[in-house]
């Protein structure tokens, strides 16, 4: 948790905001309080949600805004506001510090402030237990990742079905697109009770931008780049799998950057375990792809080869510490990351393999069974 002396203050949506979340355990579309003053989480709800929150939330109190509105009317505040209510709460317990996240509102910190607290943003993890997922997290993400396999499965076997003709494919008379195979992706997933945003379905050319939605008709003998990362709906915890098919025949660069790929996630499985360095790890796969021939950087106006990450946590946001790229991180047990290189050339497409790792003391447990193949 943040700093135990310092009491900690958040304003935000559960709905939008991880941290707030995490801490309570209660989804809510709009903006709420939380406190939390000598261990004791304390949050500050309309009454709308005042008594859901009672018997939903993880607070050791739940507050009325509007009871205590009226408290502060009967003391002479006619139109009492949050920043009211938090001056009231922090000076009934002698408070004058907080500790607030990083993205914390400016127009309430300004606020805050005038009122002569002090604030101390803290960047993330805000709450650094957030990074090792326990037990029960690490069951809930592999439901959503065995969702999204299915999802998967699905997309591919239309793939498989689809017909080739001329340089495009088609399945029940149509021309398959990367919009109609993110649907059935899409819609496999609400099926399932999970949501997803983004997804990636990108072939060719359009794949060797690595966050590329993709877009148009899906062509026979070029990589097709599915990256998957939906979040459940009822324990909001996400999941990320990436895999690359060719419906026909791949060429022979395509081939190589597969298998190159495929060996370079061996080597971050290898490498992933508690104590290991993200950064070192990262270093090690572009080198074994540098000794390959497959170089990175900027060619003709557009980066090449290797340039991003080899991973990132993942839990309540797709995208969390640690991370395992450029700078120095260190994996601890219990954290979940993703181990996803990838190679792209606009001369014959993109290539990204991306599986979910529990981090272990003495290496790392694959989360994801999804096999990996290029041709279908």
């Amino acid at each position: 948790m943040p700093d135990a002396s310092k009491a900690v203050l958040m304003i935000a949506a559960s709905e939008s905001d991880s941290n707030m979340l995490y801490a309570t355990r209660f989804f809510v579309p709009d903006p709420f309080i939380f406190l939390k003053i000598a261990g004791k989480k304390i949050i500050i709800m309309s009454d709308l949600e005042v008594d859901r929150a009672k018997s939903q939330a993880k607070a050791d109190e739940v507050l009325s805004f509007s009871r205590l509105s009226e408290t502060l009317k009967s003391a002479g505040l006619k139109n009492p506001s949050s920043i009211d209510i938090i001056n009231h709460l922090l000076k009934k317990h002698g408070i004058r510090s907080v500790e607030v996240p990083g993205n914390f509102p400016v127009e309430y910190a300004d606020k805050i402030r005038e009122r002569g607290f002090k604030l101390f943003p803290k960047p993330e993890p805000f709450f650094d237990e957030r990074t090792v997922k326990s037990l029960k997290e690490i069951t809930e993400i592999t439901k959503t990742l065995r969702v999204t396999e299915e999802a998967i499965q699905e997309a591919v076997n239309v793939l498989q079905e689809s017909k080739i003709r001329g340089d495009y494919l088609f399945h029940n008379g149509k021309k398959l697109t990367a919009e109609s195979i993110k649907k059935i992706i899409n819609v496999e997933l609400m099926k399932r009770d999970c949501v997803a945003a983004h997804t990636i379905v990108a072939p060719g050319i359009q794949g060797c931008d690595p966050h590329n939605e993709g877009s148009g008709p899906l062509l026979a003998n070029q990589s097709i780049i599915m990256d998957v990362f939906p979040h459940s709906m009822t324990t909001h915890y996400y999941a990320d799998i990436t895999r690359t098919v060719v419906r026909g025949r791949a060429s022979d660069k395509l081939k190589r950057m597969f298998d190159a790929v495929r060996e370079g996630q061996a080597i971050g499985f290898r490498m992933i375990r508690a104590g290991a360095d993200g950064s070192e790890v990262h270093r090690a796969i572009q080198q074994y792809f540098d000794g390959l021939g497959f170089k990175t950087g900027e060619v003709n106006g557009r980066m090449q080869g290797f340039f991003h990450g080899t991973g990132h946590g993942l839990g309540l946001d797709v995208h969390e510490p640690p991370r395992l790229g450029a700078k120095k991180d260190i994996l601890k047990a219990g954290q979940v990351v993703t181990n996803e290189p990838g190679l792209y050339y606009p001369d014959a497409g993109g290539i990204r393999l991306e599986d979910l790792l529990v981090v272990e003391k003495n290496g790392s447990t694959n989360l994801t069974r999804f096999p990996k193949y290029l041709e279908i």
